[in-house]
């Protein structure tokens, strides 16, 4: 596991979940290993396709996540990017699956997930438009005109942040600067102010919706 950006739920996930089916995990930090003094990523993964079964890798740039697959032998997981979290993504379908449509064989078709779209950039909103693109028929982001969503990642079209949850099964969201983002996070601030979730919000979706964050959530922020 090579952690290029700290983590609690990926590492702890991760490692606890190889341990679990028979396996050891490696905790490895870009400062642990060669990649941190310059060594390319193409040597870091033949070298390590040599060693171990499979690589998971969190990390700022998705091309490195491309990178180490293309020269890897061995599977290679992607643990987090500026660009998507997919594993991310499939935590919340299993969570929408087993709590909302009685097990994991059923389908999700029918559901309607609102997402407060912080922000362009913003990893977990992006994979999860993905997701309900292909599994969902259902799917609405507020933005504002500074950020909006890529299109053909939505059934629907913009909505304000209230009219999102309407009617909503799920109601997921992110933080308005998330990692590496921290330098723009006033700015977001004033930028997404009232792009929230809050009790008023999740009265208007469906009496029996689930809200789903990515965390860590910076609580009380409006």
């Amino acid at each position: 596991m090579i952690f290029a950006k700290s983590s609690t739920r990926t590492r702890v996930s991760f490692e606890v979940g190889a341990y679990q089916l028979g396996g050891r995990a490696l905790f490895l930090s870009s400062k642990d290993i060669q990649i941190g003094r310059g060594e390319p990523i193409s040597d870091t993964a033949r070298v390590l396709s040599r060693y171990v079964d499979g690589i998971m890798i969190r990390t700022f740039d998705h091309a490195e996540v491309e990178e180490l697959a293309r020269f890897a032998t061995i599977p290679v997981i992607n643990g987090l990017t500026d660009l998507t979290h997919p594993c991310q993504v499939l935590a919340d379908v299993f969570t929408i699956k087993s709590t909302l449509v009685g097990g994991m064989g059923s389908a999700l078709l029918g559901l309607v997930m609102g997402i407060t779209w912080p922000t362009l950039g913003s990893r977990p909103p992006r994979c999860s438009a993905s997701s309900c693109a292909l599994r969902a028929p259902k799917a609405s982001s507020p933005t504002t005109r500074s950020s909006k969503p890529p299109r053909k990642r939505l059934r629907h079209g913009d909505r304000g942040p209230r009219r999102s949850g309407r009617g909503a099964h799920v109601v997921k969201s992110d933080v308005w600067a998330s990692m590496g983002q921290e330098g723009e996070a006033e700015a977001r601030r004033n930028a997404f102010k009232g792009y929230t979730v809050d009790s008023d919000l999740m009265r208007l979706a469906d009496p029996k919706a689930i809200f789903l964050h990515c965390l860590p959530a910076h609580r009380g922020e409006k």
